[in-house]
């Protein structure tokens, strides 16, 4: 599909097992699934959507040129210097290993996606629903996920498996890393005791220099017998070492679930939200992991009404956590949740720019005649806010408008 002009303000489309992530001031949603009547269907890879993290909530699509991948659901993804790499996957034709990469600053405004074929080593078999994560500003890392197979292959006898008829199912519990620098794959030594596969899994760590996982493996999908175990593990990259097997925690724990996120909202602090419960229930709590007192604190203030999983979280300039897209619903029962509205989870205090900006945006008319006296720089962040807040005071009324029109028409 050849690149087109940018579509503003649309919005983007109801999705789970997408990918996002934020680079400079935008956060970038890309692939992912919805169902539609009785098909699941596999967002456009040919188009990412943005949206500004700071200032308005402006959201833009962009058309795609190059080596574009094919639709695909349950991929990872990872920011490197501006490079956008996604990897595995599951598309109509099965599981995927392919590699892609798109620049996101570009200066032609031009995503031309370019699939990596000529790096060394050996890559990761085909899986999806896995997990990746930023180590260096080089090497994305690539652990865990799912795959079925219709033999027993190798690379399943270090991993779980149950067989279903002449399938079998697998869970992998590896780590492979991938050199942007020198396009190579390689997988280090995992010395461990007992580390279980995961299934469903999060991983997001690109500021902590201890990688806390919280692990979670669901089973039985063929019997209905379904077990979930919260497990927190440590890696320590500079050694490709899980030290110990399992971390003691302190207080009150989270119930056991999958298809969480775990967020760093500091170089010591986690941010765990969401997910689908060992009881089928979707959750829409939020708890705070201490790396450094390795104890649980729970967030009461949070809305108990907008559970989501298989979202995607994203930390921010401000420190605010977004969540965006992934299901209201149980997808394995009812798969017709999925959403598309973007969640915002103040973690800190604004800083004061941020609140003065927000002050004249909401009172722009009052400050007419001095906004025009800003210095420019500030002034270009000022009119933005403007924009921000007429937008919101124009959806509020479209939304009372309609809530009006409802009552009269019943």
């Amino acid at each position: 599909m050849a690149a087109g002009p940018a579509e503003p303000f649309c919005v983007a489309e109801h999705r789970s097992g997408h990918c996002a992530l934020v680079d400079g001031t935008c956060l970038y949603v890309w692939g992912g699934y919805v169902p539609l009547i009785h098909w699941e269907v596999s967002l456009p890879m040919a188009e990412v959507g943005t949206g500004l993290t700071t200032c308005a909530p402006c959201r833009t699509m962009h058309l795609m040129e190059g080596e574009l991948p094919t639709s695909m659901s349950g991929i990872c993804g990872a920011s490197i210097n501006g490079k956008l790499y996604i990897f595995g996957g599951f598309d109509d034709k099965g599981y995927s290993n392919r590699l892609y990469y798109v620049n996101l600053r570009t200066k032609t405004g031009t995503y031309r996606w370019k699939r990596v074929t000529t790096c060394k080593g050996q890559p990761p078999t085909p899986r999806d629903k896995l997990s990746c994560w930023v180590y260096k500003d080089r090497a994305a890392q690539i652990s865990s996920g799912h795959n079925k197979q219709n033999r027993l292959t190798c690379h399943f006898l270090n991993s779980f498996f149950f067989q279903e008829g002449q399938i079998y199912w697998g869970w992998h519990n590896d780590v492979h890393v991938f050199d942007t620098t020198t396009q190579t794959w390689s997988q280090p030594a995992i010395r461990v005791s007992v580390v279980r596969p995961v299934f469903r899994c999060t991983w997001d760590f690109p500021a902590l220099w201890t990688l806390i996982v919280l692990q979670n493996l669901m089973l039985g999908k063929a019997t209905g017998i379904r077990s979930v175990w919260l497990r927190l593990h440590s890696l320590m990259c500079s050694f490709c070492l899980f030290v110990p097997p399992r971390i003691n925690i302190s207080g009150e724990n989270p119930e056991d679930r999958s298809w969480h996120t775990l967020t760093p909202i500091g170089d010591d602090r986690l941010f765990l939200f969401g997910g689908l419960s060992s009881d089928n229930v979707p959750l829409s709590d939020g708890w705070i992991h201490n790396v450094t007192t390795n104890g649980w604190k729970q967030l009461t203030h949070l809305p108990k009404s907008r559970p989501r999983l298989w979202h995607t979280a994203c930390l921010g300039k401000e420190g605010e956590v977004m969540v965006f897209g992934g299901s209201k619903d149980d997808l394995c029962f009812t798969d017709r949740g999925h959403c598309n509205d973007l969640l915002i989870f103040q973690m800190q205090p604004y800083s004061l720019l941020r609140l003065c900006l927000d002050c004249i945006g909401r009172n722009a008319t009052v400050l007419r005649n001095q906004i025009p006296c800003l210095p420019p720089k500030l002034l270009e962040q000022v009119l933005k806010k403007i924009t921000f807040w007429a937008a919101v005071h124009h959806r509020q009324e479209k939304a009372a408008e309609a809530e009006m029109q409802s009552q009269l028409d019943t």
